[in-house]
């Protein structure tokens, strides 16, 4: 699955409800136990009378982590009737069950979902109880009797709603003709089959599934399989589909609704669809080139052949995460499949195309191989995201997307250093708990290990050792540990001990290096942001350049302490010249350095002398950076590197510079308030000529980074409050309005004058502001609508604030978006916001059903605070108002105030910061 944005999507269960006995009516006293009903609970018709159980009770099996083995699924017939007027939904499934010891009990998952208890059977045994526990989304199935050894098969009848909330068995509304219609959809992971029909919704129970769907005739009507027939009976068809091989229940997938379709097909002739709305299949063209050269290179690389024999991707207009890598039918939100190069940014481009990579390197890494259970999610996701860099790498080699990728490693140690951080792999004891761990630990944390294992071992030992692991646990399902036995397998290497390292425990280390002699002595500690040093140790990958990139030293630090002989790789530093050393060279290793004085002043040198690689460039700022946020390094010392970075011109480095400026505007406002407006100025000055240089406007051969360089720095301008800038986006965005269809104003820079607009709009001022709700409202285009959405709240005027923050209770804003209002709030505004927030909390959560998406408004909102005293605050706003499915993103939140309010007494406290900044500032 690929989260909206960076960070994961997650749903939380119900919870809690319990178990009741009623009597079936006419029954005196030897009923059928049943659940009360509730919202969210399946709701049981009563049956004829049955006996009494004998001995045993369903109680046993409230609360348990994972389903018992005892009886395991072999095959699904499944039969489902979607009603897209009603919104209904009604089913019947036969489940091929083989029950390998003795037991009176069938234990399966179910919710949200009728049951008609009177057509179970299981063979031709009727059930004598039948109880649902809500807060586990289990449903027992008791016996009068110990079920026969073997296979048998479970059926039962059942209907359900096509509800809203994105998961399961759901609706999205769509517009054809002008009117507004409805699509049958599923999302199933992580825990949601059980919402769409009974299973044993856990990875490691895989089956072959046969799907039958009845449906409106002039629909399309998409599963896993291809279509084996269809029968046309009047307005209904019944499409039959294919067999599937062995899968998960979390991969099966549905969609009904009116599509076209562009298509194409691989060198081993698998057919690859693209599906959209009528009307926009020409937007599919580019993820259907990607889709086809993604399973092409997939079969060599994993060595071996896509398992399918179709691919389909769908465009759904109301989606939670970003995609989903269903086996062959993988489903996106329209702005991560579409691109348009009339309206899509060249930033989309390349979103699509990583995007796109990643789901199909799924069908391989998770779906023909799928972890064991939840614990090892990472499996998924890390590979996925690894791999998908390698794949739009070799499409697109002018991106240079792994100079990219320290965007993911970068956010991954970022949230890495915060107490409240979690291991890679995390021991997952219910299922209300697996979607709190789709977050950045899982894809980018993996990802970037992974990619360290990959340059200590080499590309081609890891290219033939992933390859053989795939071979060996094909059609079935495997652990971490089952991943390393291969790869010490194959390779020879230690990988068990080095990896279990960095998955078993959270965190990262911090480096210490310091010149001695002829040597450099280095010290492992565990980074933490807040200052203090945690428990970990690791075994660290330790690479070393020293004056040039062709002396590179490898090496394993398995200790606290180890030293690095480095005279016979830098000669005698005392002579001068070149010297300079660099550990973690190209940022290949996930942890970070800090350097003595002497090494630290030689690689400023190397910086400013432009002998450092991209990469390099950018680790000495990222980990400058954290550190001055830990209180080890200085402010001012951060701004002396920044301000070395001056004559940049690539994007990736620029773009870490970026988010530093940021960050360093953000918390000057706290810290030192009447030194705040000339640190924005030095931040300018360190941005402004790389924009200058590149101006408003494209330029013929421009490359693909500089089309993305451009937007990315004025916005940073307009933020900083250049008025030249915010002056000059005001400018075309009045021309823009008037003509749609000017030059002055590509998709790449709209959102920079969207938001300069916004710098001048207020309550008595909203002409600009009237013009973008107008543009969003008649927007038939995704990105662009998005693009207005994310900063109609950037100004500082508390009625405009409100008024977008509002605008999440209206139809105009999709559930899936609404997080997006509190993504462009400016920090003057934060307690606007947090009142809102405070005052809507309730609305918010009824209006925005998946946790993740609500986690989105804490992570927005939250986190623009510096101080102790709202972190106390916020906590006692939510010490009753938390739910699984949050509440790590809340203490997350309440760990960077934290953390922010200890820099600012810090900054405050620092001597010669306002000399070192008034000293930058007339530098020439």
């Amino acid at each position: 699955m690929a989260p909206p944005r960076a960070g994961a999507v997650a749903v939380a269960l119900l919870a809690v409800v319990a178990t009741v006995a009623v009597h079936a009516a006419g029954g005196a006293g030897g009923g059928r136990k049943m659940a009360s009903h509730g919202e969210g609970t399946p709701r049981v018709s009563p049956g004829p009378p049955a006996p009494a159980p004998a001995g045993g009770s369903a109680s046993q099996f409230r609360g348990q982590a994972r389903l018992p083995r005892f009886a395991a699924p072999r095959h699904y017939e499944l039969h489902l009737r979607p009603d897209l007027v009603a919104c209904t939904f009604s089913g019947s499934v036969a489940i091929t069950v083989a029950v390998s010891a003795s037991t009176r009990f069938l234990v399966l998952n179910a919710a949200d979902l009728s049951i008609n208890s009177s057509s179970i059977r299981f063979q031709a045994l009727a059930p004598t109880e039948v109880v649902f526990f809500k807060e586990d989304g289990v449903l027992v199935l008791g016996f009068a009797k110990p079920l026969p050894f073997g296979e048998g098969v479970l059926k039962m009848d059942f209907t359900g709603t096509l509800n809203d909330q994105m998961r399961g068995f759901y609706r999205s509304k769509y517009q054809y003709k002008g009117k507004e219609r409805n699509m049958a959809v599923t999302q199933f992971e992580s825990v949601d089959a059980r919402r769409c029909f009974p299973c044993w919704d856990e990875p490691a129970f895989k089956a072959k599934f046969k799907l039958t769907l009845e449906v409106p005739s002039e629909l399309t009507a998409l599963s896993n399989m291809p279509v084996a027939n269809t029968t046309v009976a009047g307005p209904i068809k019944t499409i039959r589909y294919q067999e599937s091989p062995l899968m998960s229940t979390y991969l099966v997938a549905i969609v009904v609704g009116l599509f076209e379709y562009v298509e194409g097909v691989t060198v081993k002739g698998t057919r690859v669809r693209v599906y959209t709305q009528v009307g926009k299949s020409r937007q599919g063209k580019f993820a259907l080139d990607v889709g086809v050269k993604s399973l092409n290179l997939y079969k060599d690389y994993f060595g071996t052949p896509f398992p399918l024999p179709k691919m389909d991707m769908v465009a759904i207009p109301d989606f939670a995460a970003g995609a989903m890598e269903n086996y062959g039918l993988v489903t996106y939100r329209e702005v991560a499949l579409l691109f348009d190069d009339k309206s899509s940014s060249a930033s989309s481009k390349q979103n699509v195309a990583i995007t796109v990579a990643h789901e199909l390197a799924h069908q391989w890494f998770g779906n023909l191989v799928t972890m064991e259970w939840w614990t090892h999610l990472w499996l998924n996701e890390g590979f996925a995201t690894w791999v998908s860099h390698l794949a739009v790498d070799s499409f697109f080699p002018q991106w240079n997307i792994w100079t990219q990728f320290l965007d993911s490693t970068t956010t991954a140690l970022r949230l890495d250093s915060l107490e409240e951080s979690h291991p890679i792999e995390v021991e997952i004891h219910h299922a209300s708990e697996v979607d709190q761990i789709f977050d950045a630990i899982s894809y980018e944390k993996g990802a970037s290990v992974i990619r360290m294992l990959h340059s200590y071992l080499g590309a081609d030992r890891f290219q033939k050792a992933l390859a053989s692991y795939i071979k060996k646990y094909a059609y079935s399902n495997a652990k971490t540990e089952d991943l390393w036995a291969v790869f010490e397998k194959e390779t020879g290497e230690p990988v068990k001990d080095l990896m279990t390292s960095w998955t078993k425990q959270k965190g990262y280390p911090v480096i210490n290096a310091k010149l001695k002699g002829n040597d450099m002595e280095l010290e492992q500690a565990q980074f933490l942001l807040d200052g203090s040093s945690g428990p970990g140790m690791w075994i660290v990958p330790i690479t070393s350049g020293c004056g040039a990139y062709d002396t590179q030293k490898k090496f394993l630090l398995k200790l606290k302490r180890d030293k690095l002989v480095i005279a016979s790789q830098c000669g005698d530093r005392k002579k001068g010249g070149n010297f300079w050393t660099k550990l973690n060279v190209n940022g290949t290793g996930f942890y970070r350095v800090k350097y003595d004085d002497e090494l630290a002043a030689a690689l400023q040198n190397a910086l400013e002398t432009k002998k450092l690689s991209l990469m390099d460039k950018i680790g000495i700022i990222d980990d400058s950076h954290a550190l001055s946020m830990a209180r080890q390094q200085t402010l001012a010392s951060l701004l002396r590197l920044l301000y070395c970075y001056r004559g940049e011109a690539d994007y990736s480095v620029l773009s870490h510079i970026n988010s530093v400026t940021a960050s360093i505007s953000k918390i000057s406002v706290d810290a030192t308030p009447g030194l705040a407006g000339d640190i924005k100025q030095l931040l300018i000055k360190i941005l402004l000529s790389p924009a200058e240089k590149l101006g408003w406007d494209p330029k013929n051969g421009e490359s693909h980074l500089d089309v993305m360089l451009r937007p990315m720095l004025l916005l940073a301008l307009v933020q900083l409050g250049h008025g030249k800038t915010i002056n000059e986006g005001d400018r075309r965005f009045n021309i823009f309005i008037r003509d749609r269809n000017t030059s002055l104003l590509p998709p790449d820079t709209r959102k920079v004058a969207y938001l300069a607009v916004m710098q001048n709009v207020s309550s008595s001022n909203r002409s600009g502001y009237d013009a973008l709700r107008k543009l969003y409202k008649e927007s038939a285009e995704g990105e662009e609508r998005l693009r207005v959405l994310g900063i109609l709240s950037s100004c500082r005027d508390k009625g405009i604030v409100l008024e977008s923050l509002n605008l999440i209770f209206t139809n105009e804003v999709r559930s899936q978006d609404a997080y997006l209002v509190v993504r462009g709030l400016q920090i003057e505004a934060r307690e606007i916001a947090w009142n809102w927030l405070k005052e809507n909390w309730e609305r918010i959560l009824k209006t925005v059903s998946v946790s993740s998406l609500v986690g989105d408004f804490i992570k927005g909102i939250v986190p623009l605070f510096a101080s102790n005293e709202k972190a106390a605050e916020v906590s006692k706003f939510f010490a009753t108002r938390t739910t699984p499915g949050f509440e790590r993103t809340l203490k997350q939140s309440l760990e960077n105030v934290r953390i922010s309010a200890r820099w600012v007494e810090g900054i405050k406290s620092e001597p010669g910061l306002a000399q070192t900044v008034r000293e930058l500032l007339g530098k020439s």
